[in-house]
């Protein structure tokens, strides 16, 4: 799984980027050779927004990944739902319906109709999981890992500011080098909220510097803020409420 957006549509949180901390070459270069390393892989090129890159080559039996595009909304995700029968009903997909399907309707459901925040639509999900989704139609990114961090799921910026994700820790490293860190447990990241915790919503997200086994700061871990609360506009409750503007 490989994932390269623009700095416009995937701003990249506080603390992860560090001055001069580049890897060896740029995501777009990236991108390319992993094209040529896995010919059988699926490339979605995403115009100046970026670029997905899906492959089921040395995947866990455990932890499968799977592909989806569905009305120009793409995703990747990797894992496995436990509650796969409550949110097929909760979303109306059928019973050939699965994960990657799910995640895509519960953001087009969140998107256009906004019943439920976005942090309540990722913690619905119960199971192991990470997932990477683009919507060409409103240009947003929206991506979450579970809070046991149980699949692979790492991001950094390279040198042009593009944020990179995968679920290998190598692939990131090359392009971004110190610029990199393990996506955090129990967030999600949208392209208009940022990065967020689905577990303290209301809490602000603050970054802590990241040092490796060298002593040296690699990227940012990401904690939430006990006493700092978000100032938001809640919206109001009841069958009226629109969370859409939310994600």
């Amino acid at each position: 799984m490989l994932a390269v957006f623009d700095r416009a549509v995937a701003p990249s949180p506080e603390g992860l980027r560090q001055p001069g901390a580049a890897g060896d070459g740029s995501a777009a270069g990236l991108a390319e050779g992993l094209r040529e390393a896995r010919p059988e892989a699926v490339t979605i090129s995403l115009g100046g927004a970026g670029t997905l890159i899906y492959s089921s080559r040395d995947q866990s039996p455990l932890l499968p990944r799977l592909f989806a595009a569905v009305d120009d909304i793409f995703c990747i995700f990797q894992g496995a739902i436990e509650n796969v029968a409550v949110l097929k009903q909760q979303y109306g997909l059928s019973k050939g319906a699965n994960e990657v399907n799910i995640v895509i309707e519960a953001y087009r459901t969140l998107r256009d109709r906004g019943p439920y925040p976005a942090d309540q639509v990722v913690r619905d999900i119960t199971g192991k999981f990470a997932f990477v989704l683009y919507d060409c139609s409103t240009k947003s990114v929206f991506m979450a890992a579970d809070s046991d961090g149980s699949v692979p799921f790492f991001w950094g910026v390279d040198s042009e500011g593009r944020l990179v994700v995968s679920d290998d820790s190598e692939i990131v490293k090359k392009a971004c080098g110190k610029s990199s860190a393990p996506f955090p447990k129990g967030f999600f990241f949208t392209t208009s909220g940022g990065l967020q915790s689905y577990e303290h919503p209301l809490n602000e997200v603050k970054p802590v510097p990241r040092v490796d086994s060298k002593g040296e700061v690699c990227g940012a871990t990401y904690t939430v803020d006990a006493k700092a609360k978000k100032d938001t506009n809640i919206p109001r409750v009841g069958s009226a409420a629109d969370w859409s503007s939310q994600y």
